[in-house]
């Protein structure tokens, strides 16, 4: 990535010669998110780790000659693009390869496993963003009016120097600019978050994946008058019980009609909504407060614990507790 001599300077995790160091550094990087071995033993060389990370996205910066694999933890859903800053790596995704460079970008998917191998064996150069799978989700159904029915599985090799992919580089820029300036304002997470949604869109919309024919359908229309009236209500309510005949009177029309207009224009049913609204929310506040979980679940009108945390397991195939003890 041409023009970042020393991206994320003021967030150094490891400097060190031995290579177990900076697989750890790692390790906390990405929350646990994924597994870093060898692939052809604990090479020396100096190896350098610089990362910041947040509860819905981290980079890293790394400089090492080591060849890894990466795999992704079990149940935990992230996205990883992978963007050269000097060298060159050859890189491989369940049997898909590719060299990258300042050029040339690698997405990964969840589940996946990737292989990092520095051309040449000399020092590789590279930036890593883990992004998580909820934020591509959010972006998509933002473009189509509808969530993925099915996880959106991106191709392996992003044109870095094309016309679309440029948009992506500069966003991915912009984020490591904006963490590196020091200013206080880019710090908050209301503007990372804001830089990510800005940067996954152009993700969806540049790289080929397994739903791109649903983006180029034509047009959407948008949502109508009722179901509009009807998301609003319950974004000013979600911490208050809401049944369904309080979104149907919110959208002026029968709980039958509000509900075939969830099902149709989003996918699930104006309850189911409201319940995995109130689950994003609650999964935020446990990791960016200090509240119990009971707390935090309560906040958010959430008062059978033992269903919540059921709904919460199917949702981020983790358990409540699991998440709080990565704060």
């Amino acid at each position: 990535m041409s023009g970042l001599p020393a991206p994320l300077r003021g967030f150094l995790l490891t400097r060190s010669r031995n290579p177990v160091d900076l697989l750890n550094a790692a390790t906390r990087l990405f929350g646990g998110s994924v597994t870093t071995s060898p692939l052809d033993g604990l090479c020396a060389g100096r190896h350098e780790l610089r990362g910041v990370a947040a509860h819905d996205f981290a980079v890293g910066y790394f400089a090492s000659p080591l060849t890894v694999r990466v795999r992704a933890a079990e149940g935990l859903n992230s996205y990883f693009v992978n963007l050269g800053v000097s060298g060159a790596i050859a890189a491989s995704r369940d049997g898909l390869d590719a060299t990258l460079t300042t050029a040339t970008a690698g997405v990964v998917n969840p589940g996946d496993t990737q292989e990092l191998r520095p051309v040449r064996n000399a020092p590789s150069r590279f930036l890593g963003l883990r992004i998580d799978a909820a934020l591509v989700d959010q972006a998509y159904a933002a473009l189509t009016g509808a969530p993925p029915r099915s996880t959106v599985r991106f191709d392996f090799a992003l044109d870095l120097a094309g016309p679309k992919g440029r948009a992506v580089h500069l966003l991915v820029r912009s984020l490591v600019e904006q963490l590196d300036s020091g200013d206080p304002l880019f710090q908050r997470a209301e503007l990372q978050r804001g830089q990510l949604r800005c940067l996954v869109t152009a993700l969806l919309l540049a790289q080929p994946h397994s739903h791109t024919d649903a983006l180029y359908d034509g047009p959407r229309p948008g949502h109508p008058r009722s179901l509009r009236a009807a998301l609003a209500f319950v974004e000013i309510h979600l911490a208050e019980r809401i049944t369904l005949a309080d979104i149907a009177d919110a959208a002026g029309c029968a709980p039958r009609t509000i509900s075939s207009a969830f099902r149709d224009r989003l996918g699930l049913s104006p309850l189911a909504y409201v319940r995995d609204l109130r689950l994003d929310r609650v999964r935020e506040d446990i990791l960016t407060s200090t509240d119990s979980v009971g707390t935090i679940a309560y906040r958010w009108g959430i008062t059978h614990l033992g269903r919540f945390a059921a709904d919460y397991r199917a949702r981020f195939h983790e358990l409540p507790s699991t998440t709080a003890a990565r704060r």
